[in-house]
């Protein structure tokens, strides 16, 4: 960050801790997707086992149960190419890197691809591009300790310019925070058998959100996961694999 940018964020310090404070308290607090964290999507063939690790999207926040949220909907999205998928989704609201490393890796099941997302609660923590990438890699070791030589997706940081629910100028701050954070990420996907999956704001239109319009909604969701399983399938070298309308 700049001298200038960090002198601008220091004299705003006031206003973007009054912002953060009303946001919080006027933002809806909604809970996690209900139901099973784990399911099945029948197919033919030999079922391509997901896990999907993360934050609150991944806990499934704006949706009504894990079948609408990102990891259900990202499942389906890939037995659209025909094999069934057994998913299992492993987030928790609030976590960051360090926590889904020390905490959230430790339950994920054997799998045949993980996807990760995370990085909108390093960003609210200000955390530096450089711790995240460093947190980031170490969930990535996690992972591969756990569950071997598996290929591994990292979702992109939203980029928290287009969340709806913040005001100016703390949109633009942890705008910026979060696109460091996003390239930071972008980074790791020189690792082996690692990809990194950019969120284009495309994908972040004002239908996409939930009532607190700051996690997806079902039709957010069903986006992210479209975008995510062309990635996803790439890797697993799923060649037959396309989206159905």
């Amino acid at each position: 960050m700049s001298a200038v940018r960090i002198l601008s964020t220091v004299a705003l310090a006031p206003v973007l801790v009054a912002q953060a404070v009303r946001v919080r308290r006027s933002t809806p607090r909604l809970p996690g997707a209900a139901g099973p964290a784990r399911g099945f999507v029948p197919g033919s063939g030999v079922p391509i086992r997901l896990a999907v690790v993360g934050e609150s999207t991944v806990d499934g926040v704006g949706a009504g149960n894990h079948e609408e949220a990102l990891t259900g909907q990202l499942a389906r999205v890939l037995a659209d190419g025909g094999r069934p998928v057994a998913w299992q989704a492993v987030g928790r609201t609030g976590a960051n890197a360090r926590v889904v490393r020390d905490e959230l890796v430790p339950l994920v099941q054997p799998a045949d691809v993980v996807v990760v997302a995370l990085g909108v609660n390093d960003t609210i923590e200000l955390h530096s591009a450089a711790r995240y990438r460093r947190d980031l890699l170490e969930v990535v070791v996690s992972l591969r300790r756990r569950l071997g030589a598996i290929p591994i997706v990292l979702a992109g940081v939203p980029p928290m310019g287009s969340f709806p629910v913040l005001p100016r100028p703390l949109r633009s701050v942890l705008a910026r925070r979060s696109g460091a954070l996003d390239a930071a990420a972008a980074e790791l996907a020189v690792l082996p058998a690692v990809e990194y999956a950019p969120m284009s704001p495309d994908l972040l239109e004002a239908a996409a959100f939930a009532d607190d319009r700051f996690h997806p909604g079902p039709t957010g969701y069903r986006r992210w996961a479209e975008h995510l399983g062309a990635v996803t399938a790439r890797v697993l070298g799923v060649t037959d694999w396309a989206v159905r309308g």
